[in-house]
């Protein structure tokens, strides 16, 4: 069947394709005469070729396309930023972005007007990307990238923004707040989570198949990676509340980031110390001896020796999957280029999180408004009802209240037992808090503090270490959060049946 213009009143095209001219890996005239080549009326669709001011090959550019596309240059240089300039002089009630490295099959663009015709729950959809392999190193980055794109289109609830062959109505595009070109790569994540948290469905259309060439040079992938990495931690230190936010993955590195503070570091290993020489400490000394290093690298280094760990450990990746290129079975490539790109993305956040420096604004993830920082948590995690965080044996948080008297009310399920039986000492500012001073609840301890005149101070706790069952990890607290008020006449009294004298090792 033949698409023509009067089916779709005549006016603007369907379709307004986005082709960015960056990163076209010597492709883009293999991607020109794919879109050229469509049997669809041409009159459904405009190509827009959006030029980046490097862009050296722009005299054959405007041979090869003449009449037959509209060449919009700006200053960006990224591909992001040039998909999120081309949708701004588009036409089309549908926008379709690709890449420049890309090219479709002759008959993509009547595939994805029956999609539309037969899927319009659908706000969007991506196409089927395939590969195209030159050298050992492209075949073993291709299989690495088309399993996780396979996984996002087929299983992955929402994460199906495949910009090398992504189509979308508008309208919906800009509700969603379109592409970001600050957040490089990982605006295709923030975008997707968008249209998911609005309601949007986005679809998969197997049938409408894409070229893809992968350039296998491991350079390209450090820079790929850092692109997608330097976005993600941009976009978690902005702390957004935007629809979807909540919906992204926070990495190990980002949540554990303060664990490299030194002076939650430092207080840590204070109450480590002062914990083991009141008596109640630890009975295995290589328990102790684990526990002291574990606190003592970031109090004297901060994050620098997990970033020296972390380049060494990309160092030795490197340097395997170099030799393998050159005589190497496939299968070896292709494993340790998995364990590469792993550690370089590790690298890459614990670098990008340091440039950064530290965000002291409240953000997702921590236990309360009134935490600015913690130290020696675990990731979130649910049990019996609970949403809650186990922390190590030792744990730090800085906290922010009204200079003088505060209470502070950690929430702590009884998990492991009742918190009256676990043993928990707490420091304040490397002070001990005093028995007299801390009430202990059911499911929480409330201590009565002295904040100094800043009104931030830091508390820090230490406790017996938990073991669960099957779980290496080692627990102290459970805590759902950490929360700071006014001292009430509540605060200073005790739950029937409770008090001091219930908390062992305080007298």
């Amino acid at each position: 069947m033949q698409y023509g213009p009067a089916r779709y009143g005549g006016g603007s095209p369907l379709f307004s394709i986005i082709i960015p001219l960056e990163y076209h890996r010597g492709q883009w005239e293999q991607s020109w005469l794919g879109w050229t080549s469509q049997t669809a009326d041409k009159s459904l669709y405009e190509i827009i070729l959006v030029v980046p001011p490097d862009f050296r090959a722009r005299e054959e550019l405007k041979a090869l396309a003449g009449d037959e596309a509209r060449l919009e240059f700006t200053d960006s240089e990224h591909d992001i930023g040039l998909c999120a300039f081309g949708a701004t002089k588009a036409r089309g009630s549908h926008l379709f972005f690709t890449e420049s490295h890309c090219w479709p099959e002759p008959g993509v663009i009547e595939l994805c007007i029956r999609a539309i015709e037969a899927h319009p729950e659908w706000a969007g959809f991506s196409c089927h990307s395939v590969p195209i392999c030159h050298n050992r190193l492209s075949v073993a980055e291709a299989a690495m990238y088309q399993a996780d794109i396979e996984f996002g289109m087929k299983q992955h609830p929402w994460r199906k923004v495949l910009d090398q062959c992504f189509v979308t109505r508008r309208d919906v595009y800009w509700e969603c707040g379109g592409l970001r070109e600050e957040l490089g790569h990982f605006a295709e994540w923030v975008l997707a989570a968008a249209y998911h948290a609005r309601g949007y469905a986005i679809g998969y259309l197997e049938e409408a198949r894409f070229h893809h060439y992968y350039v296998g040079k491991i350079g390209e992938l450090r820079k790929f990676t850092l692109d997608f990495v330097q976005g993600e931690i941009r976009y978690l230190g902005e702390a957004r509340r935007d629809p979807g936010s909540e919906l992204l993955e926070i990495p190990i590195e980002w949540s554990q980031r303060d664990d490299y503070d030194v002076s939650l570091a430092r207080h840590a290993l204070q109450a480590l110390v002062r914990y083991s020489l009141s008596g109640r400490g630890w009975r295995q000394p290589d328990e102790k001896l684990r526990a002291f290093c574990r606190w003592a690298v970031p109090s004297l280094l901060g994050s620098l020796g997990a970033r020296v760990a972390a380049r060494l450990t990309v160092a030795h990746a490197y340097a395997v999957l170099t030799a393998l290129t050159v005589a190497g079975s496939s299968a070896a490539i292709a494993r340790w280029m998995r364990r590469y790109i792993a550690s370089l993305i590790r690298l890459q956040r614990l670098d990008c999180i340091h440039r950064a420096g530290r965000d002291r604004r409240p953000v997702a993830g921590l236990l309360g408004e009134g935490v600015r920082a913690q130290a020696g948590f675990h990731a979130m995690e649910a049990s019996a009802g609970h949403t809650f965080r186990w922390s190590e044996p030792e744990a730090a948080v800085r906290i922010m209240g009204i200079p003088g008297r505060n209470t502070v009310r950690i929430q702590s399920p009884a998990l492991r037992a009742p918190p009256e039986k676990i043993g928990a000492h707490f420091y304040l500012d490397g002070v001990r808090v005093d028995g007299s001073a801390i009430i202990i609840g059911r499911d929480s301890y409330i201590l009565n503090v002295d904040l100094p005149p800043s009104g931030t101070a830091i508390l820090a706790w230490a406790c017996p270490v938990f073991r669960g069952i099957g779980d290496s990890r080692r627990l102290g607290l459970s805590v759902v959060s950490v929360e700071l008020g006014e001292v009430t006449e509540y605060s200073n009294q005790l739950e029937p049946g409770e008090g001091e004298s219930e908390l062992p090792g305080i007298q």
